[in-house]
């Protein structure tokens, strides 16, 4: 692209407004002849808890509550090598979501609902002879 552009006759300013690369990386692409390196997606790399996934998938799926510590020592028994963090991520993204616990909210006409808080206070109160007053 890059190329096509210089051939075209546009400046190195006007070729980087148009790609929103900077002068110096367009100008060092023109002297090489060069195209600008498209990058995409990185392929995923191998983990070392990706030999137990399936183990922790069905694990979280029939006792949601089990904690990292304790899948952990499930892992190590089995030969896992790998540490704490690694299972406590992927446990993250695999645990089902947990309940959101909002509450719903909902309107009555007005008189038809009351609510009321209660609190309890204790109070102490203190004569002081000599000044004659009473303190709270």
């Amino acid at each position: 692209m890059i190329l096509d552009l210089h051939q075209q006759g546009l400046t190195v300013s006007a070729i980087s407004r148009e790609t929103g690369i900077d002068r110096k990386t367009v100008r060092k692409y023109i002297e090489r002849g060069l195209e600008v390196p498209a990058y995409g997606p990185r392929k995923p790399r191998a983990t070392v808890i990706d030999p137990f996934a399936s183990y922790l998938r069905e694990r979280v799926k029939t006792y949601p509550g089990l904690t990292g510590s304790r899948l952990l020592r499930e892992l190590r028994d089995r030969g896992y090598a790998g540490g704490y963090t690694a299972v406590t991520d992927f446990l993250r993204d695999v645990r089902p979501p947990a309940n959101p616990g909002f509450e719903v909210r909902f309107e009555t006409l007005p008189g038809e609902q009351a609510q009321v808080d209660f609190a309890q206070f204790h109070v102490v109160f203190a004569y002081f002879g000599r000044t004659g007053q009473w303190f709270h």
